[in-house]
């Protein structure tokens, strides 16, 4: 069984992915992208009151109450500062707020997308790799430079024009520019690092300015997780 070495620390945020083994895709069409996000928000709780096949048969609104109740009444597992989805793998930005939170959230969320997406396409064995990356945000400046980095992603795989970023549907880059509505990301502590007004325009030109950047590391390299 591997055996991590990162200590998941409740209190602490990591920057953690994982990929399809093999480094095969995992997302097919938008119901699946739509499916995993639909579960990350599902598992940020620690044992929701339904469980995700019955909560998905709600009519919408009974889902929006669903939520409202769940934000009120149980704990969460992790608070989510960032995501993206790219076609073979994941990048998420979490803080642990609940002992074991990151473990189980993402125990949680592979599995319930591991049986969706065997099940509809007809297919066996495992999906994910036997265990997400992990690495712990140090400092304020990498909890910063790291959320450019996972926002940037889609361009530095040749997915979308760097102009077109702001309209990558699977990531949290547009909720950072109230492009759209904030789901279960969490916005205002990143924003909140950059001084003045317009802090989400100031956001944008601190990603943009820097397309080059992916292909710099430098001081992050260790925090982004992308040899195999």
């Amino acid at each position: 069984m591997p055996y991590r070495k990162t200590v998941l620390a409740t209190g602490e945020i990591y920057h953690v992915l994982n990929r399809g083994i093999a480094q095969a895709p995992i997302f097919l069409s938008k119901r699946d992208y739509l499916r995993f996000l639909s579960l990350i928000s599902f598992y940020r709780f620690f044992s929701p009151s339904l469980s995700y096949s019955h909560y998905e048969r709600l009519p919408v609104e009974a889902r929006k109450e669903f939520f409202e109740d769940m934000e009120k009444r149980h704990p969460k597992l992790v608070d989510i500062y960032a995501y993206c989805l790219m076609p073979n793998h994941f990048h998420l930005l979490l803080k642990q707020i609940f002992d074991k939170g990151i473990s189980i959230m993402l125990s949680n969320l592979q599995n319930s997308y591991a049986k969706y997406f065997d099940l509809k396409n007809k297919r066996q064995g495992a999906l994910f790799q036997s265990m997400f990356k992990a690495v712990l945000i140090e400092t304020d400046e990498q909890f910063l430079h790291v959320s450019r980095y996972i926002h940037l992603n889609p361009n530095t795989a040749f997915l979308i024009e760097i102009e077109k970023l702001s309209s990558y549907t699977w990531s949290s880059f547009p909720e950072y520019l109230n492009a759209r509505p904030t789901s279960f990301v969490t916005t205002r502590e990143i924003l909140d690092m950059l001084d003045g007004s317009n802090r989400c325009e100031k956001y944008r030109r601190f990603v943009f300015d820097q397309a080059e950047y992916q292909q710099k590391l430098g001081r992050i390299k260790h925090l982004c997780l992308e040899n195999p």
